[in-house]
């Protein structure tokens, strides 16, 4: 007889027959990213400045699960959406899947909640989403959205705000060098109806919105490969190319393309937003109409957006969305239209590495608290307690090491201070305050300390 295998202790990381434990490669999936705190303590900075810009707009928080039923996401963001769905049966049996953006369980949500909720109603939604797509730079199979949207309305001022909120949330970052792309799907679609390509909307607007990662010759191949004949696929691309000022595009499609009413209707809007953002103040310069944009995704309707960094603009946009105003209708018979946008939080990430602008911080407190002797250590806690109860963060140093260890792991870590008392310290009631950056070092009062970090925090 064949003696048994032996799986279950190599899945624990023990070598069958000898017992002896193996040793587990340490090592992340393809497309996922581990963050440490240099990453991290940035990434949470960002994340309450876009808390800070949304909620001044009245957009409230909500979150909803990383799992949904598969019914719920499917066919919503189209074909390409459904097989990069991460799609699996859980220990019920039930058909689940994750996420894949935030908008979609947000139309799922409204449709459940709104009787309580109320319309308009403006919520913003922060949390990780997973798609099983191609790596690219700065793209992940999880990564962070932080979407804002409005839902219950068709006002064309809701869409505008969501521009007005996008340049806020740039600035708030602390972009300057950044341009909004906008255009609207009603545009779009009354052209191709122009061009006879109104049975094949779908295809051609997915092969249009890679026109800035594979060209005109990648756009015209993918249409190609659709039935679209080549003289409609260049007609298309001759108008989403059209160059000028915001004013002149508009004018050309209207002189053009203004008699349907789809067309029309869409040029209006795209009119009054563009009016309304510059009386707001924003310069054109900071906004562009641009014809070739379509988002890939199938719901949006009507006004689009994405955003481009000008110093990295190949990386992609870094805040995108739209108007969907039949999304929610998949799960309710009440109208709920709907616009937002999302900031690619990882992306954005990756693209403040790439530019260098990332701030050098790798510890949360900018205080280290020098444990010089054991037996001070509750005296070192209570002013670390002082200090921290005045809003100072302080870490202190967990051993009585000689001061030089604990003064180079400062200044790895980036603290910026440190704190040092011994014995004739405390006889005197003084602490010795340094300055790692500019290594100058200063005595100071017990009381006074906090006083004198302050300026020494401040002054950077």
């Amino acid at each position: 007889m064949a003696e048994p295998k032996e799986p279950t202790a190599a899945l624990f990381g023990i070598k069958p027959r000898t017992g002896r434990l193996m040793l587990i490669q340490p090592r992340t999936l393809k497309g996922f990213r581990d963050y440490p705190p240099a990453l991290m303590i940035p990434r949470e900075g960002l994340l309450e400045k876009a808390r800070r810009t949304f909620r001044s707009y009245g957009f409230a928080p909500i979150d909803t699960p990383a799992l949904e039923y598969a019914e719920i996401l499917t066919g919503k963001g189209g074909d390409e959406s459904d097989k990069q769905l991460y799609r699996f049966k859980d220990h019920g049996d039930r058909d689940v899947a994750l996420r894949f953006d935030l908008t979609v369980p947000f139309a799922r949500f409204a449709a459940e909640n709104i009787g309580q909720l109320g319309t308009p109603f403006k919520r913003y939604a922060m949390g990780p989403v997973w798609r099983g797509e191609n790596t690219q730079r700065g793209r992940y199979r999880e990564f962070w959205q932080c979407d804002f949207d409005t839902i219950g309305t068709t006002s064309n001022a809701s869409d505008i705000e969501i521009v007005l909120v996008i340049h806020d949330l740039m600035r708030s970052l602390g972009l300057e060098r950044f341009r909004i792309h906008v255009n609207n799907r009603m545009v779009l679609n009354g052209l191709l109806e122009e061009i006879g390509l109104a049975g094949k909307t779908t295809d051609a607007l997915r092969a249009l919105d890679k026109l800035a990662k594979v060209g005109r010759d990648g756009v015209l191949a993918e249409l190609g490969e659709k039935g679209v004949a080549a003289e409609a696929g260049n007609k298309l691309l001759d108008l989403a190319q059209v160059q000028g000022t915001n004013d002149e595009i508009l004018a050309h499609l209207e002189r053009d393309f203004g008699g349907n009413a789809k067309t029309a209707e869409g040029i209006r809007r795209l009119r009054e937003l563009l009016g309304v953002v510059r009386t707001a103040g924003i310069d054109d310069a900071r906004l562009r109409l641009d014809v070739a944009i379509a988002r890939g995704l199938d719901y949006y309707t009507g006004t689009i957006y994405e955003t481009f960094l000008d110093d990295l603009p190949t990386i992609g946009s870094v805040c995108s969305g739209g108007r969907y105003d039949n999304l929610a209708g998949l799960y309710t018979k009440q109208q709920l239209p709907g616009v937002g946008a999302s900031l690619g939080l990882d992306r954005l990430i990756a693209a403040l590495e790439e530019l260098k602008m990332l701030p050098n911080v790798a510890t949360p407190a900018p205080v280290l608290m020098v444990q010089f002797q054991a037996e001070y250590l509750g005296r070192y806690q209570a002013m670390a307690r002082t200090l921290r109860a005045e809003g100072i963060g302080v870490e202190v140093y967990p051993e009585p090491k000689k001061i030089g260890a604990q003064l180079q792991y400062a200044e790895k870590r980036g603290f910026r201070l440190a704190l040092i008392a011994g014995a004739e310290e405390f006889e005197k009631g003084v602490w010795k305050l340094k300055n790692l950056a500019a290594r100058e070092e200063k005595t100071v009062a017990a009381g006074e300390v906090a006083d004198a970090i302050r300026p020494a925090l401040a002054g950077g």
